[in-house]
């Protein structure tokens, strides 16, 4: 039996790829982390969870992770607004994935 030839191969179609297209970035994977832990979430917190992440770059990731339903931003109608950040139920099916990887932390940190 003939085993796959890596010439035939292409990674961007692979399901691995699209998983970290999604959740790749310096703070994409701590945002998740965070609300998985946290949620709900306002942006001052996470901004104070984050550490030291400019307010922009903390807008264009929650941007992101939204445009990709892994999050989602609610709304309240008041003064001063009040924004707050949770997981959809695509990011909840993310947990397990995000649990397996801080299993491996624990298991093999020095």
């Amino acid at each position: 039996m003939e085993g796959k030839r890596i010439e035939d191969a292409d990674f961007n179609e692979t399901g691995y790829s699209y998983t970290l297209s999604l959740i790749s970035g310096k703070y994409k994977p701590v945002i998740l982390y965070c609300l998985m832990e946290y949620e709900p979430v306002r942006f001052n917190e996470m901004q104070r969870y984050l550490q030291k992440v400019a307010d922009k770059t903390l807008s264009q990731n929650l941007k992101e992770l939204e445009a990709d339903d892994l999050i989602m931003r609610k709304v309240y109608p008041q003064i001063p607004p009040k924004v707050e950040y949770s997981l959809t139920e695509r990011g909840h099916s993310l947990v397990k994935v995000l649990d397996k990887l801080c299993d491996w932390g624990n298991e093999n940190r020095k």
